[in-house]
């Protein structure tokens, strides 16, 4: 039986979910795609808590005239200088079920590039 977009992303989502586990010294980094948006947050999953969130909705991101791609890096550098901030310096890198392409990729490398570790 062929599964659609959204069962066959939760289904990644799910395998991928049993693996990845964030504490307070390496929280999780979820990444969220919209058709127009992107959004990343640093979860904590031993307390049950979002330590930052960020989107592409920022002020700062969303004046910018940038592509979607570029917005997604402008993302990933944003959540990791606020990260970086607190004091988090690794983390581990959840897809959320969407292919490591395009935006997922560029908010990764932005990511990277603002000093997180993954």
């Amino acid at each position: 039986m062929a599964l659609n977009k959204l069962n066959r992303r939760t289904k990644i989502k799910l395998k991928i979910r049993k693996t990845l586990k964030g504490t307070a010294a390496s929280p999780r980094l979820n990444v969220y795609r919209s058709n127009s948006e992107i959004y990343a947050q640093l979860v904590d999953d031993k307390a049950g808590k979002t330590l930052l969130a960020v989107g592409s909705v920022d002020k700062s991101i969303s004046t910018s005239k940038a592509s979607k791609i570029e917005k997604a890096k402008l993302v990933g550098k944003l959540i990791a200088e606020k990260a970086v901030a607190t004091g988090i310096s690794a983390v581990v890198f959840d897809r959320n079920g969407f292919l490591y392409h395009g935006r997922i990729k560029s908010l990764a490398e932005g990511a990277r590039e603002g000093g997180l570790k993954f």
